[in-house]
């Protein structure tokens, strides 16, 4: 083999202008990404001030994050990095996210952050699974008076539909990994929310909390 050859060295183009064409930034997926690579985003972030989400950070990426961005908030929950670290002042309706179990809840907060940062009043509410049904009935004014609720659930994923059958908003549906082995990793509830009876019900890809945080968003914007 002859000749040179060299590493590119430029390996991500951010879409600054998101915001203007779509109403929401670019959030950034950081699974994969090297810690260099992230601490070169999070430098070329930082030289403007639209609200960033950086999703599925690790604990050590998040550290490199804030090395760069030391006022960047950390959500180790909800494994999400944000700048600048407070929220933008709420408008629209309000987004209530509905965790099925506690082991759901790190989808669940995935979802709630996401909202929140994209400008949304949020509320959550965890473990009221189908097991207890009294305890999705013991909120069900919060749930009436939300404009989107956001469902998260794993096992056999019956709580969206359960839900829907309850207020007039829309649900969002995700499905979680959580369960024992014949939930195949989250395709079980995938296919019951898919599957579900109670019309109104949107689903997004298994413990995709960013993907229904940010519709969440979108369905509660403020009419124009």
């Amino acid at each position: 083999m002859t000749g040179s050859w060299s590493v590119p060295t430029v390996f991500t183009a951010l879409d600054h202008d998101r915001a203007d064409r779509r109403g929401f930034p670019e959030a950034i997926f950081c699974q994969g990404k090297t810690i260099e690579q992230l601490e070169s985003i999070a430098g070329e972030i930082g030289e403007r001030a639209a609200v960033t989400l950086f999703t599925r950070v690790e604990p050590g990426q998040a550290a490199a994050i804030q090395r760069v961005l030391p006022e960047a908030r950390h959500d180790s929950v909800a494994r999400i990095v944000v700048w600048p670290p407070d929220p933008p002042a709420p408008a629209g309706g309000k987004v209530v996210v509905v965790a099925a179990g506690t082991t759901d809840l790190p989808v669940a907060q995935e979802a709630w952050t996401t909202a929140t940062y994209l400008g949304r009043r949020c509320e959550m509410v965890v473990d009221i699974g189908v097991a207890g049904l009294h305890r999705v009935l013991g909120h069900l004014e919060l749930l009436r008076g939300a404009r989107v609720i956001v469902v998260v659930a794993g096992m056999d994923g019956a709580l969206p539909s359960v839900v829907a059958g309850l207020v007039s908003a829309p649900v969002v549906a995700v499905p979680t990994s959580v369960g024992y082995g014949a939930a195949f990793g989250g395709l079980a509830p995938l296919l019951s929310m898919l599957n579900a009876c109670a019309p109104g019900v949107a689903v997004v890809n298994i413990d995709n909390g960013y993907g229904a945080g940010h519709l969440a968003a979108q369905i509660a914007a403020p009419f124009t």
